[in-house]
């Protein structure tokens, strides 16, 4: 039973080796011009119903108390979007003098560029007791920023490798990732009480859509005789991403926590989820529009493939440690500051919520 349940709760990244193992074992089902036809599938319906999904869940109509606390969001967008990628483009000037895969360290700039997921930061946030307000909103904002910034991030670090012109890119991407959003956004205005009580299972549509995104991804791949992915490769790019993610909480950690910063304890862990955490839901049906047709796409996607499950990974294993640093912070405010002046400051009022559980 114990078996069973953990399977059903990552049935994900069972479904994640599964795609490939199939795509292995059986590549021209999925190929260009296969039997699924990708080109179509995949490229414009799959892409479409996974933005046009995302349109329907994010609960835009919930962010606005959550946009005064301007610092906190500016703080998370710069780093996602500006430090982050920056910082993993000087990093792989160093790693391009190792053997490593050249196609998987140009897939770590990738994940580098990506905006954050719109649910594994949340949940974590909520898990640890953080700012989930503030969690939400820069999942759902970041969302939508990476849909103008992220393609343009992709062409400046490595340039568009496909032979799809510029304005093809961006057209395909404002037809199968924008106008979906917007629609889904539009169709949850009139159906929001429905939404609300009946809570379809977004994340598990998108999942399963994505689940068929990777398999195609991979189908190519294999059926590709020239692409040899040495092991070496695989295990150094493994151990360099858990390595980025540690050092980023922990950057994120040392910034958000000095004394001028301004940010509670609870924002803290908002930060450093919401900062680090690496969106595939929306990064692969990208990578799949930005570099159409590229015989490496695949090993361009191995590295935020990867990404994925270590940051939840690493995220639940450092739950209950963050959890406690938390509480202890609080109430050494609670204890120098004084109940009464807590009561008379928003920040405290929100750190005696998260104390009592309200």
């Amino acid at each position: 039973m114990r078996l069973l349940e953990r399977m059903r709760k990552d049935w994900f990244m069972i479904g994640i080796v599964l795609a490939i193992a199939g795509a292995k074992l059986e590549p021209s089902i999925g190929v260009n011009g296969g039997p699924l036809k990708p080109e179509i599938t995949v490229s414009y319906i799959a892409v479409a119903t996974i933005f046009f999904n995302s349109g329907l869940s994010l609960k835009t109509e919930e962010l606005t108390s959550a946009l005064v606390h301007l610092k906190l969001h500016l703080f998370i967008q710069i780093f996602t979007l500006a430090f982050f990628p920056a910082a993993i483009w000087l990093f792989l000037q160093l790693l391009s003098i190792t053997p490593i895969n050249e196609w998987l360290l140009k897939g770590l700039q990738t994940v580098g560029c990506m905006p954050p997921p719109v649910s594994s930061a949340v949940i974590l946030t909520k898990a640890v007791g953080g700012n989930e307000a503030a969690a939400i909103f820069n999942s759902a904002f970041g969302s939508f920023l990476g849909i103008v910034i992220t393609p343009l991030l992709l062409l400046l670090f490595l340039g568009s490798s496909s032979s799809v012109p510029f304005t093809s890119i961006f057209s395909q991407l404002f037809m199968t990732v924008v106008v979906p959003l917007i629609i889904g956004q539009i169709v949850r205005r009139y159906i929001k009480d429905w939404l609300e009580r009946k809570k379809p299972p977004f994340g598990a549509i998108s999942s399963s859509v994505l689940l068929m995104i990777i398999y195609t991804t991979f189908c190519d791949t294999f059926s590709n005789p020239n692409i040899d992915l040495d092991k070496f490769s695989l295990v150094l790019i493994l151990v360099i991403i858990f390595s980025i993610q540690l050092s980023f909480m922990l950057l994120t950690f040392i910034f958000s926590t000095r004394n001028n910063s301004g940010f509670t304890p609870a924002d803290t862990v908002a930060i450093i989820f919401c900062s680090t955490h690496k969106s595939l839901t929306l990064g692969i049906p990208m990578l799949k529009i930005v570099f159409a047709g590229h015989e490496h796409l695949s090993l361009i996607s191995v590295p935020l493939l990867i990404y994925h499950p270590a940051q939840i990974l690493l995220g639940s294993v450092l739950v209950p440690t963050i959890k406690s640093w938390m509480v202890s912070r609080q109430k050494k405010l609670l204890q120098t500051r004084g109940p009464l002046a807590n009561l008379n400051n928003p920040e405290g009022l929100e750190s005696l919520s998260i104390k009592f559980g309200h």
